[in-house]
């Protein structure tokens, strides 16, 4: 037995589309015989079985499904050759389309998006101007809400979520109770889990991990095959790139450069000074992973020797001279006396 049929007398064009009224012809779930629904194009866009329903001023059409014990209502689209189903709900001014598919206990909500062949399901929620499109998938309990988009072949699950204007696309994962928000992205290979908070104006791309109770914040890149984990804080304008580690309760921050096999897990295994040199830059310092020093100042990257070999070559005895031999000073008497674990 039918359990809906479409009301001739109650159609409307939308889109080029000519949509009905539905009305139930049983009683089932919270739906009385005799109730109005939503607008459809067709039959096949709602399963006649189950407990699937589309109410309000809702639309299904194209070739959309709406099945199981799946709820479409409020002023939601779901069109194309989406598909809402299991115990789904799509409601407010969500729509759903293209190939995508929510499923599961999944919500979908206010004027969220979810397209292309997008996966939502398991408990997650999307709401808000949230946008979910390409092959990407947001599952298990997370949340994607705000202004945030997430694309590409992303991944957002567990526990984590992705809030306020944050990107998340290629092939990124966030997941744990991770939390990725303002204008923060996370791309390309990335993956922030755990803990981890990335937020502000950072990026997270490449190879690179944030995870434990680490934070990346404010204008910070962390790139390449960095890891960032621990209770260790990326702020600022600092980049930590290459094959480098921060971690422990080290602080990276200011316009610091981090990268090579750097291995920084407390404040005492690098050092950034600024301005200095004739162009009032940045110097930063730190220990790699067999102990060796390495300087960076603006285009040079060598160990202390070398660094001191270039001073003298281009500053002879000027004062710019004079000043960054107190630094080197200051880099031996605060790095050279530090014991740093290979682990």
């Amino acid at each position: 037995m039918k359990k809906f049929e479409l009301v001739a007398e109650l159609s409307k064009e939308f889109f080029g589309c000519k949509l009905f009224r539905i009305r139930a012809l049983i009683s089932f779930s919270n739906v009385s015989k005799g109730d109005l629904g939503g607008w459809v194009e067709k039959e096949e866009c709602v399963d006649q079985s189950g407990d699937a329903w589309v109410s309000g001023d809702a639309r299904v059409y194209g070739n959309a499904r709406v099945y199981g014990n799946a709820r479409v209502y409020g002023n939601a689209q779901v069109y194309g050759d989406a598909q809402v189903y299991g115990n789904a709900r799509v409601y407010g001014n969500a729509q759903v389309y293209g190939d995508a598919q929510v499923y599961g206990n999944a919500w979908v909500s206010g004027d969220a998006w979810v397209s292309g062949d997008a996966r939502v399901y398991g408990n997650a929620w999307v709401s808000g101007d949230a946008w979910v499109y390409g092959n990407a998938w947001v599952s298990g309990d997370a949340q994607v809400y705000g202004n945030a988009w997430v694309s590409g072949d992303a991944r957002v699950y567990g526990n984590a979520r992705v809030y306020g204007n944050a990107r998340v696309y290629g092939n990124a994962q966030v997941s744990g109770d991770a939390r990725v928000y303002g204008n923060a992205q996370v791309y390309g290979d990335a993956q922030v889990y755990g803990n981890a908070w990335v937020s502000g104006d950072a990026w997270v791309s490449g190879d690179a991990r944030v995870y434990g109770n680490a934070w990346v914040s404010g204008d910070a890149w962390v790139y390449g095959n960095a890891w960032v984990s621990g209770d260790a804080q990326v702020y600022g304008n600092a980049w930590v790139s290459g094959d480098a580690r921060v971690y422990g309760n080290a602080r990276v921050y200011g316009n610091a450069r981090v990268y090579g096999n750097a291995q920084v897990s407390g404040d005492a295994h690098h050092i950034t000074v600024s301005p200095i040199g004739s162009e009032g830059g940045f110097l930063t310092a730190f220990r790699q992973k067999d102990n060796s020093i390495v300087v960076g100042r603006g285009c040079f990257s060598g160990s202390i020797e070398e660094f001191e070999k270039a001073i003298n070559a281009t500053h002879g005895d000027s004062k710019y001279a004079e000043q960054y031999k107190i630094v080197i000073s200051l880099i031996k008497s605060r790095l050279e006396a530090v014991e740093q674990s290979n682990d």
